[in-house]
């Protein structure tokens, strides 16, 4: 049997001040091709070029990437706020879009970062342009050196650093074989209602919305907020989310 495709969205980006181009991380491509053993098939973030019906006919899953654009506040009605760009409205009408095709579908769907974002909007959810700002919440950005700047090792910045408590006997619970883990923390945006499908499976340690499943999906639907693709190769957690990603393609491309 050939193997599953995944299609990855990308986001817009302007490249050298002159381009504007669709791009998405080489972590993203590595995870989905060595741990959930499928082919990543990057598409466009661009409601102009992407076909969302012909996509969803063409592959058996879809990971909704993280990004340094914010979902728009005015998908959950709420106004604007600086701190929140850049914006990729691009990017947002798609991902919206494909979210709910493809769990109509029975499409597997994993969301990481602002694709749990995504997926969460998609379902009546609201956001926060800079959780760390609500009395009692941690910063959960990238870690900084003592000037400011973003920490050159990306051991530091993707280090663990929080834990996750989950939802016992939830998707993830039952995944993962247990009820706490610990993750990584590169976020400024979060969940802060739940829609009516958006079931919360992890919540870190100061109540931050970490893990989200879509109640009655026929298929893998699954959102996490920290990073799970920068190391599946070699972590635990992320390699057996994107190991049972990968067993969900594999059921979705049998059953077709």
């Amino acid at each position: 049997m050939s193997k599953p495709i995944v299609g990855v969205i990308g986001s817009t980006h302007f490249l050298n001040d002159r381009f504007y181009v669709q791009m998405t991380g080489s972590r993203n491509l590595s995870a989905i091709a060595d741990v959930a053993d499928a082919l990543p098939l990057v598409f466009a973030g661009d409601p102009d070029v992407t076909d969302i019906g012909a996509l969803l006919d063409a592959v058996d899953g879809i990971l909704l990437t993280g990004g340094r654009a914010n979902v728009h506040p005015t998908y959950y009605g709420v106004e604007p706020d600086p701190r929140a760009e850049p914006y990729d409205q691009e990017r947002d009408v798609v991902a919206l879009e494909v979210t709910k095709a493809a769990v109509a579908r029975g499409i597997p769907l994993f969301g990481v970062c602002r694709g749990l974002q995504e997926m969460a909007v998609a379902y009546g959810c609201a956001l926060h342009p800079e959780i760390r700002d609500l009395p009692g919440r941690m910063n959960h950005r990238a870690p900084r050196t003592e000037d400011g700047e973003f920490h050159p090792d990306p051991l530091v910045v993707f280090a663990d650093r929080h834990d996750v408590d989950l939802l016992p006997g939830g998707q993830f619970s039952r995944i993962l074989g247990c009820d706490k883990i610990r993750v990584n923390s590169l976020h400024g945006q979060a969940v802060t209602t739940s829609g009516k499908r958006v079931i919360i499976e992890g919540v870190a340690e100061d109540s931050t919305v970490e893990a989200i499943s879509i109640a009655d999906a026929p298929a893998f639907a699954l959102g996490v907020q920290w990073h799970a693709e920068y190391d599946p190769q070699t972590n635990p957690v992320n390699r057996m989310l994107f190991e049972a990603f990968g067993k969900a393609l594999r059921q979705k491309r049998a059953a077709a």
